[in-house]
């Protein structure tokens, strides 16, 4: 019903993540069930699959038409009738071993759910004649794509950053096109839409279905006044510094066509790209993209690459498809989630164990993962899932990210996460994070070397900020204890240092963080992470406290423990201490392990004890956790 988004009148509040999911997988053959949280046995919608590791086309299923109807791009042939999928009210289920949507493949699935302000499903029957057809967008439609379905035709394309009179072709790579007579030379409103007479989307008798996207329609979140999803155009510029989208927020999923360059005296288009960010979109290069009009597997080598910003996007190459010199580009992108404040830890945080096999399974998709060998000498390693799965970080070095070919990490998994650097005989913990309002959030970014602020999505103010130069040598700085004119070493035992060119004596915000002039947080042309955590009742805990030299208590606000605990001392020297109930939190020894030092876990000693409100310090902790008056900071995760 229209206002099942909005904010008035006692309506439910929507999120992104309740009408928009990518959900990867590997075909079994036979029968599957993919829970995704998305309804569409209720509320209707499309279910969009490409096999990512095989040539076959798209298929797309929407509940209007039936499960057992598919359309197939880049074919334009009629939809034909597969026992393909049974709709659920959180996800749906394949029904049998069809290979566009359930072989011996890997495949990515995009659900979208039809709501006000999202999507929308109409079908009708065509009568040759100039027309409107109604729908229930709540709102004017960014992007149609409409297809016939009862007899082969291309699959055509109105997007609000075209003329009325223009159209595109999904299933191929042409440019933009005249032609009144699809559009009618109307543009839409918020409740029709115009049909000419063109046989492609009003042949008398045909059947079509149209699938309708919005573009900013304000009517989601907790105040039910944010945009999940927009349709825009920019222009390309043909440098590896190319244009920034901005949006209001990081997309998760975008769909970028070239409508128009000129090369040559001619004017071609290219590919409709297909990115998101389960599989990778990644800060730098190696995003994996599908194209809407090819059949062919995955690539990384569509000539395109995108770099994710808390604000939009931007592009990071000069190829063709995104980016070519006075190029016209449309896209549509779709707000990352979730959108939602958590409230069971166990969707943002996981720690774990492993002593064999190399699959870590959580109840989320990884966005950073955090890993060590208990009983070895050696690194800590931290990966985000922005930088992707072949890039490394030591929290105990100084060192430049290792990157390379080699995947270390697989983030793109929707239950956990692959590591394929794993060694048999040695055991592995892993603490995983997910990125959610007023818990944790992932920033990657470019420094200029002037004081400047950051935009992130954490929508509360940061109270503790880890930050690393990704591109050379350089410490690893962190803010903490609301000391904007401090910072602290993660990869050494120093005490806090006043430096006014870190963090510009300037305290972060609700959207905002600022870095000043020095090298280590924003030196210029170097890319940098930052990882920026926050208090969030009974989830997580930023706090301090003063040693006593005596038994301490340590009220975080939970009421089952702290899973997990980071300390620091830092007004003298002190290492960084990491305690996880996967290794032992109890009433005896328990074993830590220092995040700046490459030393194995001691595993000999009580320096903490269990507290169902958090965490006890025991009386006989050594000075750098426990000493009398001496100043520390935790981090605390239910």
């Amino acid at each position: 019903m229209m206002g099942a988004a909005g904010a008035g009148g006692g309506a439910a509040k929507t999120y992104v993540e309740d009408v928009f999911s990518t959900w990867l997988y590997t075909g079994n053959g036979s029968t599957q069930t993919i829970t995704n949280g998305v309804d569409l046995a209720g509320k209707g919608g499309l279910v969009w699959t490409k096999a990512r590791t095989t040539n076959l086309g798209h298929a797309l299923i929407d509940t209007v038409r039936g499960g057992s109807s598919r359309l197939i791009t880049p074919n334009n042939l009629a939809a034909d009738n597969p026992n393909s999928i049974a709709f659920a009210s959180n996800g749906y289920t394949l029904t049998d071993g069809n290979g566009y949507t359930n072989g011996s493949n890997n495949y990515a699935s995009w659900t979208f759910r039809e709501a006000p302000g999202f999507f929308d499903v109409v079908t009708y029957t065509g009568n040759g004649s100039n027309r409107t057809i109604a729908h229930s967008l709540g709102s004017v439609p960014g992007t149609i794509i409409v297809k016939r379905t009862d007899a082969a035709g291309d699959w055509q394309v109105y997007h609000r950053s075209l003329a009325n009179t223009e159209y595109m072709v999904l299933n191929s790579t042409a440019a933009k096109a005249t032609g009144g007579t699809r559009w009618n030379s109307t543009t839409p409103t918020s409740t029709v839409f115009s049909l000419g007479t063109d046989e492609t989307v009003n042949a008398s008798g045909g059947t079509y279905v149209a699938y309708l996207f919005a573009h900013d329609a304000q009517l989601f979140g907790d105040g039910g006044n944010q945009s999940v999803i927009k349709c825009g155009s920019y222009t390309g510029n043909g440098s590896a510094s190319g244009p920034t989208i901005d949006l209001g927020w990081e997309p998760q999923w975008v769909f970028i066509k070239c409508a128009s360059r000129t090369s040559g005296g001619s004017t071609f288009g290219g590919s409709g790209i297909i990115m998101d960010s389960m599989r990778g979109i990644v800060a730098g290069t190696g995003t994996k993209t599908l194209a809407a009009d090819e059949t062919n597997a995955e690539s990384t080598e569509n000539n395109i690459d995108i770099e994710l910003t808390p604000t939009g996007f931007k592009l990071t190459s000069d190829g063709l498809f995104g980016n070519a010199s006075g190029g016209t580009y449309i896209y549509i992108a779709i707000r990352r989630g979730p959108m939602k404040t958590p409230t069971d830890v166990t969707t943002v945080f996981d720690v774990d164990l492993q002593n064999g096999g190399s699959f870590v399974t959580t109840n989320f998709p990884v966005d950073l993962t955090i890993n060590a060998r208990p009983s070895a000498t050696t690194n800590k390693y931290a990966s985000a899932r922005l930088t992707g799965g072949t890039e490394l970080l030591v929290p105990n070095l100084t060192d430049a990210a290792t990157t390379g070919t080699y995947v270390y990490f697989a983030f793109d998994k929707n239950n956990g996460i692959e590591d394929d650097n794993w060694g048999s005989g040695s055991s592995s913990v892993y603490w995983n994070f997910r990125r959610a309002p007023g818990f944790f959030d992932v920033v990657a970014y470019t420094g200029t070397g002037s004081a400047r602020t950051v935009s992130h999505n954490l929508g509360v103010a940061p109270e503790l900020m880890i930050v690393k130069k990704r591109s050379a040598i350089d410490p690893w700085v962190v803010y903490a204890n609301n000391d904007n004119t401090d910072y602290l070493v993660l990869n050494t035992t120093a005490a806090t240092v006043d430096d006014n060119t870190i963090w510009n004596d300037t305290s972060p915000t609700s959207s905002v963080f600022t870095v000043g002039t020095n090298d280590d947080a924003n030196g210029n042309a170097a890319t940098f992470i930052a990882y920026l955590f926050a208090t969030l009742t009974g989830i997580s805990k930023v706090g301090s406290y003063t040693g006593t030299g005596t038994t301490l208590s340590i009220d975080c606000g939970f009421t089952a423990g702290a899973r997990f605990v980071m300390i620091k001392r830092t007004d003298s020297t002190g290492d960084w201490y990491v305690w996880d109930t996967a290794r032992g939190i109890i009433a005896a020894n328990d074993p830590y392990l220092l995040l700046n030092s490459t030393a194995a876990e001691v595993t000999n000693t009580d320096h903490i004890d269990p507290l169902s409100s958090g965490f006890q310090i025991s009386s006989t902790a050594p000075a750098a956790i426990n000493a009398n008056g001496g100043s520390f900071i935790y981090l605390a995760i239910a």
